[in-house]
C-alpha cells in the first residue's frame, strides 16, 4: 500500500522582492528599498543595507545586459536574513580578489565575506545567476506586520528605463509558506539554513 506523506510547514517566510535596472541608480534604489523593508520588519540596518548595496553595485556594473534587470530578494527565517541578488550574466562568477592596496575597487565582496555569516552563488535559469549572503539577527521576534497569515499584496510601480537611464522598478513584498513553493529557491541555493 501506497502513502503519500506530505510534510508542509504553515509558518510564513517574511520577503521581499523588487526588479531593477542595471544602473548605478538601480543599485543605490535597492539600497534605499532594502533600508526601508528592514526598518517595517524592525530589523538592524547594518550589516544588511551594506550587504544590499555591494551585491546591487556588482549586479547593475558586473551582471548588466542591457534591456535586462537584476532582483533583489529579501527572506527572514528565524533568527537569519537572506540576501540575494539575481542578474542575467550567469557566464560571470563573482570572485573573491585581493585588489592592491591603491586599486578602486575590487573590494566589495571581501566586504561581504566579511560582514555575512555565509555567502555564494546559485545558478539559475539559463542565463540567470544568483548571488546570495546570510546575516544572522539574533533573539528575532518577528512583528506581526512582517507576518500574516495571508499574503500582503506590495505596490507595483512600474517604470521603463529609457534613454534618461531612470531605474526600472517592479516591487512584490509579500509573505509565503516555508515550504518556499513559488517563491523561485531552488536546491542549490541552501535554503533554508540548517540548525
Amino acid at each position: 500500500m501506497n502513502q503519500e506523506i506530505s510534510t508542509h510547514i504553515s509558518t510564513p517566510v517574511p520577503h521581499f522582492t523588487v526588479r531593477l535596472s542595471p544602473t548605478p541608480r538601480g543599485a543605490r534604489l535597492a539600497r534605499l528599498l532594502a533600508r526601508e523593508q528592514l526598518r517595517s520588519w524592525g530589523l538592524p540596518l547594518d550589516p544588511a543595507e551594506l550587504i544590499v548595496a555591494e551585491l546591487a553595485a556588482n549586479a547593475a556594473g558586473h551582471g548588466r545586459v542591457a534591456g535586462r534587470d537584476f532582483r533583489l530578494t529579501l527572506y527572514a527565517v528565524g533568527d537569519t536574513l537572506r540576501v540575494e541578488v539575481t542578474d542575467t550574466r550567469g557566464d560571470r562568477l563573482p570572485e573573491l580578489g585581493r585588489p592592491e592596496p591603491d586599486a578602486d575597487g575590487g573590494r566589495g565582496l571581501l566586504l561581504v565575506e566579511a560582514l555575512a555569516e555565509r555567502w555564494g552563488t546559485a545558478p539559475g535559469p539559463a542565463p540567470r545567476k544568483t548571488v546570495w549572503a546570510e546575516v544572522r539577527v539574533r533573539g528575532q521576534e518577528w512583528p506581526s506586520s512582517a507576518v500574516s497569515s495571508s499574503p500582503v499584496s506590495g505596490t507595483e510601480p512600474e517604470s521603463r528605463a529609457g534613454r534618461s537611464g531612470k531605474a526600472s522598478t517592479r516591487v512584490s513584498s509579500t509573505t509565503g509558506d516555508a515550504g518556499c513553493g513559488g517563491l523561485g529557491m531552488t536546491a542549490a541555493s541552501e535554503w533554508p539554513p540548517q540548525p
